[in-house]
């Protein structure tokens, strides 16, 4: 019933000129600029995603941003995409959920991409139950592809029953890799927001004590990839659909850096390697590299730790 209720819907879109749930018109801005090439390794049985943030706006550069991943899916063919919060926008009624997620990224749905949210401060808490968004219905999960645990959190309220989940979840993972995603940034040169202290007091020793590789997060409308902190690579990719033109503020935190148009991430692990290719709204690479599994931390003995 709602599978048929959906494809009536999608035939009302494309059928009505005054529907009101049309996709955004799109300007011509003269002719598409030259795609960058690959660099990622894309080998055969590697875990491959994509990363974005702050997506959901319904508006036209959102989905010009989509139609890149489609373009880049057809040379790197992820089968996973993380959502790094406000991945909604405004009102978040049913149809705000098809103008705003379902259409602009229907190439991807069709071609089996499963996405992950993570909640941001202006994703409604009831998105948890939206099934696209494979959460669960919970705010906060966990879930493995192959040799890497991806841990996601509810950044906006970091109650003590979430605490005592991840603290409980790191520990007992013994996953190769383990990445944590969540939408405020724990370290960010972002202007507007910049770093988030008061998470980062109480989630840090956590990451470093149980050995996280890599943190991605949203919030700040720009992309910064950081110099690792801690041993820790931490990465901002908060605008493939909000943007903020200039709003990075260089720091010596800084590794590298992109705040003048809309952007996502490729990511590739391999092994012990993590590859990285960020792409901008007119396929553009802005960043790219490779960064090497981080050592796991040595016992210190003393017993489990202690919790809230």
């Amino acid at each position: 019933m709602r599978r048929s209720l959906f494809i009536l819907l999608v035939a009302f879109l494309l059928c009505s000129a005054t529907a009101g749930l049309q996709p955004p018109a799109r300007e011509r801005t003269g002719p598409p600029a030259a795609l960058s090439d690959l660099t990622l390794p894309n080998k055969p049985d590697s875990v491959k995603f994509m990363a974005m943030g702050d997506n959901g706006t319904g508006d036209r550069l959102q989905y010009e941003v989509a139609k890149q991943m489609a373009v880049w899916h057809e040379k790197f063919p992820f089968d996973m995409a993380i959502m790094l919060g406000d991945n909604m926008y405004g009102s978040q009624q049913p149809r705000d959920f098809i103008l705003k997620f379902e259409l602009p990224y229907r190439p991807l749905l069709d071609a089996g991409v499963k996405f992950y949210a993570a909640l941001g401060n202006h994703d409604e808490q009831t998105n948890v139950k939206y099934k696209p968004f494979n959460m669960g219905g919970e705010r906060y999960y966990t879930y493995t592809k192959k040799h890497v645990r991806f841990f996601v959190l509810d950044s906006d309220y970091l109650d003590p029953p979430q605490l005592r989940w991840i603290e409980d979840q790191l520990k007992d993972s013994k996953s190769d890799w383990k990445i944590c995603y969540f939408h405020h940034p724990l370290y960010s040169d972002g202007g507007r927001h910049g770093s988030e202290v008061d998470l980062r007091v109480i989630l840090e020793p956590l990451f470093v004590k149980y050995g996280v590789n890599v943190v991605y997060s949203g919030h700040d409308h720009i992309y910064e990839r950081l110099k690792p902190q801690k041993g820790i690579y931490y990465f901002i990719s908060g605008a493939a659909g909000q943007l903020r033109p200039g709003d990075l503020h260089r720091s010596a935190m800084t590794e590298a850096g992109f705040d003048q148009d809309q952007s996502f991430m490729l990511n590739e692990i391999d092994g012990d390697d993590l590859s990285f290719q960020t792409i901008s709204r007119t396929g553009k690479t802005v960043d790219t590299g490779t960064i090497h599994r981080q050592s796991k931390p040595t016992p210190t003995g003393g017993g489990p730790p202690a919790k809230d």
